[in-house]
């Protein structure tokens, strides 16, 4: 039976660059997946594989919310060391606003667990 004169089912070429890491990268995929068949592999991936694109505002909320922590601990800091002590409130803001952060990051890890 000749081979070249066959129909073939798949008669439509796709052709993309990729760099030599990019290569290894995929050979590696490929390696975990257990397949030396590139084709097939990259056939699959671009048929059932899946991007996820993440958009977490709530990441730039919660880098302002650390920032203004930080600054509230520095208040904190100067005060102690120039009148030796510090309001109670203030401590208890800060814990407030770290307790916040902690379960912001937490929602966010559970949305990620979740992918």
């Amino acid at each position: 039976m000749n081979h070249t004169k066959e129909k073939r089912i798949r008669d439509t070429m796709l052709r993309f660059r990729v760099t030599p890491e990019e290569r290894e990268k995929i050979e590696q995929k490929m390696q975990e997946y257990g397949t030396d068949n590139m084709a097939a592999y990259l056939r699959k991936m671009a048929i059932d594989g899946y991007v996820i694109r993440l958009e977490l505002p709530e990441i730039g909320d919660l880098t302002g919310q650390l920032g203004k922590v930080g600054n509230n601990i520095n208040q904190i800091a100067r005060r102690v060391n120039g009148m030796g002590h510090v309001g109670i409130e203030e401590i208890r803001l800060v814990r407030k606003a770290l307790e916040e952060i902690r379960d912001g990051i937490n929602r966010i890890l559970a949305r990620l667990s979740s992918l």
